[in-house]
């Protein structure tokens, strides 16, 4: 599914992921919605939502895109392991083969790409 969607929750995301990757192997689709979750999550939390989301597969890959409104990049505060949070990013770039952030003037688009 490649159409942008707006005001996305968490849920219909994790939906979606699920049932364009429905045939693939499930630790692909476990990957592919823990980057979904943690993207969604994030552009909900410190982006005041999300403003478009899709998600396809290629050749030899998935690619997800979650945009949103802020033009902040993600980053890992480097907090200690007994602090909870801030380990989302890290764990994005450490599933996704490759990650990229375009900015503009309406916010950002993160695309994950995840091999197959």
């Amino acid at each position: 599914m490649s159409e942008p969607r707006a005001a996305l929750r968490g849920e219909e995301a994790r939906d979606i992921t699920r049932k364009t990757l429905a045939y693939l192997p499930q630790g692909v689709v476990d990957d592919a919605l823990t980057i979904v979750s943690e993207l969604v999550s994030n552009a909900l939390r410190h982006a005041g939502g999300v403003t478009g989301f899709s998600i396809r597969l290629e050749a030899d890959r998935v690619v997800i895109e979650v945009s949103d409104a802020s033009r902040a990049h993600p980053h890992s505060p480097g907090s200690p392991a007994h602090v909870p949070g801030g380990f989302g990013w890290m764990l994005v770039n450490r599933l996704a083969g490759h990650t990229q952030i375009r900015t503009g003037p309406g916010g950002k688009t993160i695309t994950a790409h995840l091999a197959l």
